[in-house]
């Protein structure tokens, strides 16, 4: 059970929209539309229990007044009750259509529901009690099919002098509730009227054109006023994500303005200290490691000039190899803190011509450096994308021999592959390998194998400017280095 809720709530989560806006108009739309839901549900039952009411109190009196007919026509000698009749059609404007015929006149019987169910049952019990007689056929019939004498005549081919007119209301074609009562033996009161009740027998009634037309423009009309109100809530929100993003290329972009709502306040506060937190907390660490490597520079010095004024040629070699094996760390440690230049400012550059120009530099070292592929100016911080670029191409050049590189580039991301020709990096090593000062050259010499920063600091770059870098092996040979920077997108949907 658990995991099959988990699953739909995955799926529910998927097919949201991907924006607060979004979200918000899918809340209003589904809230509004329960609500029209439940009005109308409420709204139909209060009008269906009160047309029952009505339906019920109308079809008493009109059963009653059936049964005056019956017992008036009882009271009549054979021989007039044609009389009445022909004086009743030449009347005209009556609500009830008469007749007496031979036998029972078949109706196509139609309706269903309570409130057939509650006519009918009103006329069997109260003819029933009035007449006291068992067989009462009460049914509702369309005015096209109905037949009302012994030939079966319809009742639209009756000449319009007889009174039927009152009985054919087009084009509303109400039903006709048609009564037949048995006065004596092979003789039966055929009665024929009109229930004043509209939509007697529509089940969809409360689903009519104006009332879908006013909860459209009522859902329409709160939609508009949703949108206005949720973009100025989330105006903020969008402002906020812009300067979270920029916090990680630029400590020193300006505060947020702090206004708008007491939540959007506060919210922008801890945002500003939180930014000025960091960049105090940046400062002090530059400070503190410039400081380290100015101090152990004096006493690295006076041991060198120590190691000079050995005799033993030996252990004097032995001696220097290992401060200048120690500056090169303190250097590098240095180097891996200040890696990537907090204070430089975002300018547009070309990915193409900074990896050109970083292959010239490295063919004036014997390097062999190939570039495919064109990329659109990106906004980068210019001397930290290019030492990224350069560690990268240096590695490639030192451990593979040459490097090829393929700029492929999109409208959210441009991806830098650069490919060496040497033995690659077993799969357990390669996250470590941007750990600092790793190396998997196996010589301890710093002079072949590097300090085992660069791949680090290319990635402390890569990441600070919203990207990554990952690595894999070529399956021709080789190490495969991608490099995936994103470009800035509008977020201003939120």
């Amino acid at each position: 059970m658990d995991t099959r809720w988990r699953r739909w709530r995955r799926r529910l989560s998927r097919g949201l929209p991907r924006t607060l806006r979004g979200r918000f108009v899918l809340i209003m739309i589904v809230g509004v539309l329960a609500a029209q839901l439940a009005s109308y549900a409420v709204w139909t039952s209060q009008v269906r229990s009160s047309q029952l009411e009505q339906l019920d109190e109308l079809s008493q009196n009109v059963a009653y007044s059936v049964a005056s007919t019956m017992r008036f026509f009882r009271s009549l000698p054979v021989e007039y009750r044609h009389i009445v009749l022909d004086q009743l059609r030449n009347m005209g404007g009556t609500r009830f259509f008469v007749s007496v015929n031979e036998r029972r006149i078949p109706v196509d019987d139609i309706g269903s529901g309570a409130e057939k169910a509650l006519v009918v049952g009103n006329f069997r019990a109260i003819l029933g009690r009035e007449l006291n007689i068992d067989e009462v056929l009460v049914e509702f019939s369309r005015a096209e099919t109905l037949r009302v004498y012994n030939n079966e005549v319809l009742l639209h081919d009756l000449p319009p002098r007889w009174g039927q007119h009152s009985l054919l209301m087009e084009p509303l074609s109400p039903p006709i509730l048609v009564v037949q009562l048995e006065l004596e033996p092979g003789t039966w009161l055929y009665v024929a009227t009109l229930l004043p009740v509209a939509d007697l027998f529509n089940e969809y009634r409360w689903l009519s054109g104006e009332r879908l037309l006013a909860g459209l423009m009522v859902l329409l009309t709160v939609i508009g006023l949703s949108l206005l109100g949720i973009r100025s809530v989330t105006r903020p929100l969008a402002r906020l994500s812009r300067a979270a993003r920029q916090l990680g290329d630029d400590l020193d972009a300006p505060p947020l303005r702090e206004s708008g709502p007491r939540e959007v306040m506060a919210t922008a506060m801890a945002f500003n200290r939180m930014q000025e937190r960091i960049r105090e907390q940046v400062d002090e660490r530059e400070r503190l490691f410039s400081a380290i490597s100015h101090d152990l520079k004096t006493p690295i010095t006076r041991m060198r000039l120590r190691a000079e004024m050995l005799d033993d040629p030996l252990q004097r070699e032995r001696f220097c190899a290992s401060l200048d094996e120690l500056d090169l760390l303190v250097k590098g440690a240095l180097a891996s803190v200040k890696g990537f230049d907090l204070h430089e400012a975002v300018e547009d550059l070309e990915p193409r011509a900074v990896l050109e120009e970083l292959a010239d530099d490295l063919a004036l070292q014997g390097g062999e450096v190939t570039i495919r592929g064109q990329a659109a100016p990106l906004a980068v911080k210019p001397l930290a994308f290019k030492r990224c670029l350069a560690n990268l191409l240096e590695n490639a050049v030192f451990y593979g021999q040459r490097a090829d590189v393929t700029l492929e580039d999109g409208p959210s991301r441009l991806m830098i592959t650069i490919r060496d020709h040497g033995p690659g990096i077993p799969e357990r090593q390669r996250e470590r390998v941007f750990s600092p000062f790793v190396r998997l050259e196996p010589s301890r010499s710093r002079n072949t194998g590097g300090s085992g920063l660069g791949l680090g600091i290319a990635r402390h770059i890569a990441r600070a400017l919203g990207g990554d870098i990952g690595l894999d092996n070529h399956p021709e040979g080789g190490l495969r280095v991608r490099v995936t920077l994103p470009r800035p997108q509008d977020i201003t949907g939120l």
